[in-house]
């Protein structure tokens, strides 16, 4: 990725997070991506129109075994290539320094974690 490319990204984001802000049939909007670094949080955040609406900030952390497992799996069902789980790997201690709500998914089934961000 480039730094073009990565500056449309985060321009396509902002523009479809802030057009799901204005649209009154929407309560809830939950946006998933990978942020492992602050800057590109604060960089989002920076360009939205929020108005009446609260953002929670949540990273979903796992344990090394448990992500290297999971990404595993997907390798093996081939929705992802092995090359991920090295750059998954070396990423794990930067959410710790994110600025964010931690929710630990190591051991846990969906439903449970959804009951967390719900909390």
């Amino acid at each position: 990725m480039t730094e073009e490319t990565k500056k449309m990204v985060i321009d396509n984001i902002c523009y479809t997070l802030n057009n799901f802000i204005k649209c009154s049939a929407y309560d809830n909007i939950i946006f998933c991506w990978v942020m492992h670094e602050q800057s590109i949080i604060d960089s989002i955040l920076s360009r939205l129109n929020p108005n009446d609406c609260n953002v929670n900030n949540i990273s979903l952390i796992a344990s090394e075994s448990a992500m290297k497992q999971r990404i595993m799996k997907d390798v093996e069902d081939r929705i992802r290539t092995v090359d991920v789980l090295e750059r998954s790997v070396v990423r794990i201690p930067l959410y710790e320094k994110l600025d964010t709500i931690k929710i630990d998914t190591t051991d846990k089934d969906v439903d449970s974690i959804v009951n967390e961000i719900v909390k």
